[in-house]
């Protein structure tokens, strides 16, 4: 049986934005992969930050996000403007705020699609663009004592 797109299931959900959040406690992959949960979904694509013990060649003691109020409605915005250009079933994001320690989840991003590749894409587009269009600043404390801002997701 041939494969067409005008089976519903082929199409974006009608109300694909499942979870979107700023949160100052620990975040839950398993909570973002359910919420993107969705019978007609043959790819889901899911990424998660951490933080790391390095930047720049340099060693990260500590580390620590802030944000802007608007942050969360930005990232609503920047999810539906993904949803426009994918066939996107189901979509999540969530991202930490607050002190964080080495490894510690920052971001959690999900999307589930008709199909892997646009899943890949939707995700890809959905991190980078959270990353470079939020209003979410990093706090990084180094080893030899500096300290470093850096816009980011």
């Amino acid at each position: 049986m041939a494969a067409t797109n005008d089976h519903p299931g082929e199409q974006g959900a009608q109300q694909p934005v499942k979870l979107i959040g700023i949160r100052e406690t620990p975040l839950s992959v398993d909570e973002v992969f359910r919420a993107v949960g969705d019978e007609a979904a043959g790819g889901t694509a899911l990424f998660v930050g951490t933080v790391r013990n390095h930047d720049g060649g340099a060693d990260v003691d500590r580390l620590g996000y802030s944000c802007h109020p608007s942050a969360e409605a930005e990232m609503r915005r920047v999810a539906e403007k993904v949803v426009a250009d994918f066939p996107v079933r189901a979509l999540a994001a969530v991202h930490r705020v607050g002190d964080l320690r080495v490894g510690d989840l920052a971001v959690v991003v999900a999307v589930s699609c008709p199909h892997r590749g646009e899943a890949f894409e939707a995700c890809r587009r959905l991190i980078d663009d959270l990353k470079h269009e939020v209003p979410i600043w990093k706090h990084q404390t180094f080893s030899d004592g500096t300290e470093e801002w850096v816009g980011a997701c």
